[in-house]
């Protein structure tokens, strides 16, 4: 029984040491670094990457990262210069140098975050509440941020942190302004549109214009041309029964009869209600007959 109670101790004890000895050591991992306090007291600061005894229970170890962190700020509204406002939205990146020191100011990257987070709103009010909008437009825009940084760089030294960069995420109009600007915007459109339209309008009408009076012009020509034309075609015809006249008074007589015939007895139901003695019908009658005097 004695043996069994003292099989167990060994094993009792044997677990509290491995426990003791695993308590007891600590490793800092490369991307970290870590203090070790005592009661809430800091008793070492250990930077380097490695392996590391503290004594068991009785402290313990903090880590913090050794990378560059990425720090977003809340989003707040800017008054410019020129009494524009935006809303901006920022972010910084930061690397933790002086472990010690930011544990003893902010402890932890809420409370850096609860901290850093007001000197940088007040840092991007500072520096763009001097400027217009259409600077922020620029190239000066980099100088600008550079300008914050190097501020929040300045403050953020008594927290232990290295501020690397402060750069703005995004910057938008307040929606009050944005729904102005649109209908601003939309208004000069509609203004620039019926402008263009009643240009348009004038040049159609002008171009119409001088079309018809083109017209005008190209049909009026055409009608005088072809009033002299006919009027020389007609003078020509009649010149030219007069010289058939004149030749052959009889033949021009017949032939002139014949296209009497022709146009008066063209169709097929033609009636002509005249006297046999008439002059219409003295070549049938007699075809060598000259005409006479008309009674």
């Amino acid at each position: 029984m004695k043996n069994n109670n003292w099989s167990i101790a060994g094993v009792i004890a044997a677990a509290v040491v491995v426990i003791l000895a695993y308590s007891s050591f600590y490793v800092v991992d490369p991307s970290e670094q870590a203090i070790v306090r005592q009661f809430g007291k800091v008793v070492r600061v250990d930077v380097k990457p490695g392996g590391y005894f503290k004594v068991p229970l009785l402290q313990d170890v903090v880590y913090f990262s050794r990378q560059v962190l990425d720090f977003d700020v809340d989003r707040q509204e800017i008054i410019l210069l020129d009494q524009k406002r935006l809303d901006v939205d920022a972010y910084t990146r930061l690397r933790i140098v002086d472990p010690l020191l930011f544990f003893q100011t902010v402890q932890n990257e809420a409370g850096l975050r609860a901290r850093l987070g007001p000197v940088i709103q007040g840092a991007i009010r500072r520096v763009l509440g001097d400027v217009n909008l259409q600077v922020l437009l620029t190239n000066e825009r980099a100088e600008l941020m550079q300008r914050i940084t190097n501020s929040v760089a300045l403050e953020a030294k008594g927290f232990g942190v290295d501020v690397l960069d402060v750069r703005l995420k995004r910057v938008d109009l307040p929606v009050a302004n944005s729904e102005a600007v649109y209908q601003r915007m939309s208004s000069q459109r509609d203004q620039e549109a019926k402008q263009f339209r009643g240009e348009g309008q004038q040049e159609s009408l002008s171009i119409r214009a001088n079309a018809d009076r083109e017209q005008a012009v190209i049909i009026a020509e055409a009608k005088r041309t072809a009033e002299i034309t006919r009027g020389q075609a007609d003078a020509q015809a009649t010149k030219i029964y007069a010289d058939a006249y004149s030749r052959d008074p009889e033949f021009f007589a017949f032939y002139r009869s014949l296209d009497a015939y022709r146009n008066a007895l063209s169709g097929d139901t033609t009636t002509l209600v005249l006297s046999p003695e008439s002059d219409f019908f003295r070549y049938f009658n007699s075809p060598g007959a000259s005409p006479g005097p008309r009674k």
